[in-house]
């Protein structure tokens, strides 16, 4: 290129593939994002085309195609073709691959979590409950054990299981941490039945593990934000006819979690993730 010519990019590819096309091999090997999609032992890239018309001719000799829905097809081709590719005409558009992450990740990142947990003395949750009031939890899920397979998870009160509710409560069975370890040292089956507290959607599990996680079953990828803290558990009753939980459940969950930070001396903090549509949207003056 000598100094009156403008290098002037594809219109036709996307903008990180045109940089790709650019760029050096060491420049590329250097980024996250500029060689995903193509394979530098052979050459070939993946790419998203958008195309027009017939799938036809969008092959070619080395050039491999799987067409998709919508008019968009993937279509593998040596790095040489590219330009002569987009020079077709019911080629509409050319985007290379992006990388996908896990969203828990994303999220804490997004949320600035990562760096307050990575300080010197970052925060961990350790000292502190978490309480959450939902569809209950798996104890037997790693995220909720300690190393030594022990729960962190202090009390579960199931408010759906009749038989033996907290003191000062008419509902419901409580389980205390000795009881949820016996359960965990046996069999799954077994330790089940000992405390048969179960979340049938999930929703619970996957708040708490949010909130509090450790990332065991994941060798600490995907750890909660709280991931040191002791954990309180309330499974609201069972939803009936047409209908959830009601509130007056979820306002004892409340004060049951609150009523135990207080008797252990440790503060909490409380996730509400079930809520309605009730009382008056209009705005404040």
């Amino acid at each position: 290129m000598n100094g009156n010519e403008i290098f002037m990019p594809d219109q036709k590819l996307d903008n990180l593939l045109n940089l790709a096309m650019d760029a050096t091999s060491q420049e590329r090997a250097k980024s996250e994002n500029l060689n995903v999609g193509y394979d530098p032992t052979t050459r070939l890239w993946d790419v998203i085309v958008k195309y027009s018309e017939s799938e036809r001719g969008l092959g070619g000799d080395g050039i491999q195609v799987v067409p998709l829905l919508g008019g968009y097809a993937v279509v593998t081709l040596p790095e040489t073709e590219l330009d002569a590719y987009s020079d077709r005409e019911q080629v509409e558009f050319i985007e290379k691959p992006k990388r996908l992450y896990f969203e828990t990740f994303e999220g804490r990142e997004a949320s600035c979590i990562l760096p307050v947990q990575a300080e010197l003395n970052g925060l961990t949750g350790e000292g502190i409950l978490v309480g959450i009031v939902d569809s209950g939890v798996d104890y037997f899920h790693p995220d909720f054990r300690n190393e030594d397979g022990s729960s962190r998870i202090l009390r579960l009160w199931d408010q759906s299981v009749n038989g033996n509710p907290p003191e000062s409560y008419v509902t419901g069975t409580e389980y205390t941490k000795e009881e949820i370890d016996k359960a965990l040292a046996l069999e799954e089956t077994e330790g089940r039945r000992l405390v048969p507290s179960r979340d049938f959607s999930g929703h619970g599990t996957a708040v708490l593990g949010i909130a509090a996680g450790n990332g065991r079953a994941s060798g600490g990828v995907n750890r909660g934000v709280a991931y040191e803290s002791e954990l309180l558990v309330v499974k609201m009753g069972n939803a009936r006819e047409n209908s959830f939980p009601r509130t007056t459940e979820l306002m004892e969950g409340i004060d049951y979690l609150v009523r135990q930070a207080v008797q252990m001396g440790k503060p909490i903090a409380i996730n509400i993730s079930f809520g309605n549509n009730y009382g008056s949207h209009e705005p404040y003056n």
